[in-house]
């Protein structure tokens, strides 16, 4: 089971990397902010900030897995299943608010966000559930 919980918390910790590119590099170019997260350029400048910052919010949760399976597969077993197992809860209880922003229709029509839901709880629902069995 081992190997499932990294190859998911891994999944994980690319997907966050790849959503910080897109938030905090990437974010002003219309593919970007305008095809991927559904924000009009002329409403990029009021939204920059918080993109910028939550972009680096997903770039620390990816590096809390790479740390954790790296300590893990080192050795340290306790410590780096410890952060794995505490980042993939982080992460899986993240997607389930957006789930719950997009039944909401919050900042964009509803059902426009559950990739996004399922894209940040997904994988690490999938690592938590291999860790328990």
């Amino acid at each position: 089971m081992t190997g499932i919980v990294w190859t998911f918390a891994l999944i994980a910790a690319l997907t966050h990397i790849v959503v910080f590119l897109w938030e905090a590099v990437l974010f002003e170019r219309p593919g970007v902010h305008h095809r991927i997260f559904l924000t009009a350029t002329a409403d990029v400048p009021a939204v920059r900030l918080w993109a910028f910052g939550v972009g680096f919010y997903n770039l620390f949760l990816a590096a809390g897995i790479l740390v954790g399976v790296a300590l893990w597969a080192t050795g340290n077993e306790t410590v780096g299943g410890t952060l794995v197992i505490y980042v993939c809860w982080f992460m899986f209880l993240s997607g389930v608010v957006l789930f719950i922003a997009d039944r909401m229709a919050l900042g964009r029509p509803k059902g426009t966000g559950l990739g996004g839901a399922l894209g940040q709880g997904l994988p690490p629902l999938i690592a938590l559930i291999g860790a328990a069995l």
